[in-house]
């Protein structure tokens, strides 16, 4: 019996758990959307809710999640959890792997701060990281296209650098590596000047624009992306969301399907160029799924296990992706963020 776990990480247990044992979509989608939800809540909002049995009255949670959240809160065991790890026994052992693969890992490479569309400070940020007992993290702000996301200038980016330079001096041991995430334009071309993406550390290019093109184009896209020698890591390459989510300003994006994309051409590029596929560990994308993700494992890719984390606690959520790299046999020692900072900066980053 798996010892008890807060709220959010017992319903992701449960998700994980329905996702390996292939239960419905829908089924899966419902604990994930339930975790995003208590995710959003503090710990003094969500005791309220529950002592006022005002639980259910969140969008997201039903019946169901809202008593598995309840027992988890208590302190217990919630009891589908119980049930499913009857049921899927042979599954269960798999949960020490997955705490094994996290706690090889030394960092993070894809999180946003308030310069972007975060809402914690850098420092905030990177004293999180520092507790989780990371070495380091990068920083990777959206690119100016990205005006929804308060994506930085080149200005605002030099300005960025500056206070990273001084907060590595405080922070020391600790590194802060200096990054972006950039915005793959509909050519191919990344979103920031050669100067200033030569002058940073990790380089995250996504595609954020025209998600639905058809597949020739998109791939067409992606390859011209993944060569570019800037890049060092393909951020959540399907675009895909399995819940709705939140934006700043209380925008509401919905759930969308994946983008499609030639995968074995991609995968293959990313092989050759040297540019590592993000396991992007947001419970919201879970992205590549993990059919895309088993693929990229067979024709040889680097990964790079990644929270696309807005906020400290969001940290946590590297756990999901680490549960998906071992479920694809993903081989620790292809994990760059697995490597020390310098291994990192002289083996992978340019």
């Amino acid at each position: 019996m798996t010892a008890p776990l807060p709220p959010a990480a017992a319903l992701r247990r449960i998700a994980f758990l329905l996702e390996r044992a292939r239960e419905p979509t829908h089924r899966v989608a419902a604990f994930r959307t339930a975790a995003a939800v208590v995710d959003t809540i503090g710990p003094d909002e969500l005791d309220r809710r529950i002592r006022t049995r005002t639980l259910t009255d969140l969008r997201g949670i039903g019946p169901k999640t809202g008593a598995a959240i309840v027992q988890a809160h208590a302190g217990e065991v919630p009891e589908y959890l119980a049930r499913l790890q009857d049921a899927y026994a042979e599954l269960v052992p798999l949960a020490d792997d997955v705490a094994e693969f996290r706690a090889a890992l030394r960092g993070d490479l894809h999180m946003h701060s308030d310069w972007s569309d975060g809402g914690s400070s850098i420092r905030e940020m990177a004293e999180a990281a520092v507790a989780l007992g990371h070495e380091y993290m990068a920083l990777t702000d959206h690119s100016p296209r990205l005006t929804v996301a308060n994506g930085l200038t080149a200005e605002r980016l030099e300005r960025q650098l500056d206070v990273v330079a001084g907060l590595n001096e405080e922070l020391a041991p600790f590194r802060i590596l200096t990054g972006i995430e950039c915005d793959i334009h509909l050519d191919g071309s990344l979103d920031q000047t050669d100067e200033l993406l030569g002058r940073l550390d990790v380089v995250v290019a996504s595609v954020h624009s025209d998600l639905r093109a058809d597949s020739a184009a998109m791939t067409e896209r992606m390859l011209t992306a993944v060569a570019d020698p800037h890049t060092d890591v393909l951020g959540h390459c399907t675009g895909r969301l399995l819940v709705p989510r939140e934006q700043r300003e209380g925008r509401r994006q919905r759930p969308r399907p994946e983008s499609t994309f030639d995968a074995e051409a991609v995968f293959g590029a990313c092989v050759e160029h040297g540019t590592a596929v993000e396991i992007n560990s947001r419970p919201e994308r879970l992205d590549p799924p993990l059919r895309l993700l088993a693929l990229a494992v067979e024709l040889g890719c680097h990964v790079a296990i990644d929270t696309d984390a807005h906020a400290p606690g969001q940290l946590d959520w590297q756990g999901d992706g680490c549960e998906r790299a071992v479920e694809c046999g993903v081989p620790l020692e292809r994990v760059v963020n697995s490597w020390s900072a310098e291994e990192l900066l002289d083996r992978w980053l340019r």
